[in-house]
């Protein structure tokens, strides 16, 4: 449609604003120009995508090659949603459960991008329609009051869904979806360390029970005083890892402990440790990875084994790995035991890796459990909860009543902005 090329572009040159807005404000320009371009050179559905009639006749800019690079990225999704629906009718998907499964997740994924873009291109659309009978209205001021209140409707909504892409389009975490061993360990401070470790466990009671998780106890040591030297549990539900992961590090609490005779403050504190699920390790060998000779293996078991080559001697070129298997009375029975020990031992060599990369995970969370690493100090005094990396407070009964979706939710904007930034920057110097 050429009334799309009239939509608004001015809305983003406005004055400077505050670090945390001026991020997201640059990143749904960027999208705002992309989604113009994109409807630009839109025919059918979402193809036809190209930055060439808006470019027409203008100057190559840093913006404009920022517009190219968002359209790019709503064509990739689209693009990835097309096949993989594609893929969903295959016979061959169809019969495997397992990748039918990886599909249809990967396609959700996609989706809702495909999707958004879809209504707001509709609303673009709407919009560039109603523009046109606003020209065409003459002097019909209710006709001209009508179809305003209209424009204004469809600007809201596409505000609205730019807003949406402009996050839907951030990098995610491959891991946000997955459920999650909770690992809680009493640090510094003694009996009253424990203690605050219960009082964390009965926070997260609370909180899983409002988002619906289910919890489920692993491993559990008691502190003599109350509450705990540690505990582990298993969380499953929705998105578990995407909000339990900011609550991963060193929990600082300063109070008078129930331990306390004197009415002393101490300063305790315990560790969380957030660990998604792993995926099953699955071993696959590449027959080039094999050299596999045979030979003849002696000793008793009668004429066979000693005139026919039936002992094998198989190498895994990639690990280094060599097995000699003369075990069975047939080559082609040893030939199956080697790959079956040579399974197997890859197997647990894939374990080992995935122990170690949890070890390191867990480790990077919670540090020594010293004070100074802590991530909140939750101060009894003031009745509130300060968390160092937004540099912000927050009720200290709401946390302890579990409610703690502002927190999260607080982390979750920093993180976004952040991811924004690094975006915007990564197109400036493209």
């Amino acid at each position: 449609r050429g009334g799309v090329r009239r939509c608004r572009v001015s809305r983003f040159f406005a004055p400077p604003l505050p670090p945390a807005s001026q991020a997201f404000s640059t990143a749904r320009m960027m999208l705002r120009v992309a989604l113009v371009a994109a409807a630009a050179g839109l025919a059918d559905g979402f193809t036809g995508l190209n930055m060439g009639r808006l470019a027409r006749g203008r100057p190559a800019t840093a913006l404009q090659a920022m517009d190219e690079f968002m359209v790019e990225r709503l064509e990739g999704y689209r693009r990835t949603f097309d096949e993989l629906t594609e893929r969903l009718a295959d016979p061959e998907v169809i019969n495997n459960p397992d990748l039918l499964m990886e599909i249809s997740v990967e396609r959700s994924s996609a989706e809702e991008v495909v999707m958004t873009y879809g209504d707001w291109a509709k609303a673009n659309g709407e919009l560039a329609d109603a523009k046109e009978m606003f020209a065409d209205s003459g002097d019909d001021a209710e006709m001209r009051e009508m179809i305003r209140g209209e424009m204004k409707d469809l600007e809201g909504q596409m505000g609205a869904l730019e807003e949406k892409l402009t996050l839907l389009l951030l990098p995610k975490d491959p891991n946000d979806g997955k459920n999650v061993m909770l690992e809680i360990r009493a640090g510094t401070g003694g009996d009253e360390a424990g203690i605050w470790a219960g009082d964390l466990l009965t926070t997260y009671e609370k909180f899983a029970s409002t988002e619906g998780w289910k919890l489920r106890i692993l491993d559990e040591s008691k502190a003599d005083m109350g509450g705990y030297k540690s505990i582990t549990l298993e969380v499953t539900g929705e998105s578990v890892y995407s909000k339990l992961k900011w609550e991963a590090g060193v929990h600082r609490v300063q109070r008078v402990p129930a331990t306390e005779s004197q009415g002393r403050v101490h300063t305790s504190t315990a560790t969380v440790a957030v660990m998604p699920e792993v995926d099953e390790v699955t071993v696959t060998i590449d027959p080039k990875d094999i050299t596999l000779t045979t030979a003849r293996s002696g000793g008793a078991g009668g004429q066979n084994v000693n005139k026919v080559e039936t002992a094998v001697d198989l190498m895994h070129k990639p690990t280094g790995i060599r097995i000699f298997c003369t075990q069975e009375r047939s080559q082609l029975k040893n030939k199956d035991l080697a790959m079956q020990m040579l399974r197997n031992r890859l197997y647990e060599m894939q374990l080992e890796e995935q122990r170690a990369a949890v070890s390191a995970e867990r480790k990077s969370q919670v540090g020594s459990g010293l004070r100074s690493e802590k991530i909140r100090t939750y101060n009894w005094k003031d009745n509130r909860v300060s968390d160092h990396r937004l540099n912000r407070n927050f009720p200290l009964q709401r946390f302890l009543d579990g409610d703690i979706a502002d927190m999260i939710d607080a982390c979750i904007a920093v993180d976004q902005q952040e991811k924004m930034e690094a975006m915007a920057a990564e197109k400036l110097s493209a």
